[in-house]
């Protein structure tokens, strides 16, 4: 490679990540870490556990599939149920991204 290859290479890469948005994805270990903060429903819980203990959900999704799949929407998060047992809770994106940025300031 030329050193006027490189160059123009260099400056590139730098006027990219100075253009590029500020609010980039947030790394799975951001995400990983934050579920780690939280208290979501465990795996094995029943709806009816999960929902005295966290509350009523904003939105119930229907069953779908082999077996059932259920979602629940909470603020934050979605649980997953198989059959009427947990078997997933995932933190939403955007609550990730919104405690990233509120650790930051």
């Amino acid at each position: 490679m030329t050193r006027q290859a490189l160059m123009k290479l260099i400056w590139g890469m730098v006027f990219f990540a100075l253009v590029a948005p500020a609010t980039a994805d947030i790394l799975l270990i951001e995400k990983v870490r934050e579920r780690m903060l939280r208290d979501l429903p465990g795996n094995g819980l029943s709806m009816s556990e999960v929902e005295s203990r966290f509350g009523s959900p904003l939105e119930r999704h229907a069953a779908v599939g082999q077996p059932p799949i259920t979602r629940w929407v909470y603020d934050d998060y979605s649980v997953y149920f198989e059959h009427r047992l947990v078997i997933e809770s995932v933190l939403h994106h955007e609550a990730v991204a919104r405690e990233t940025r509120r650790q930051q300031d």
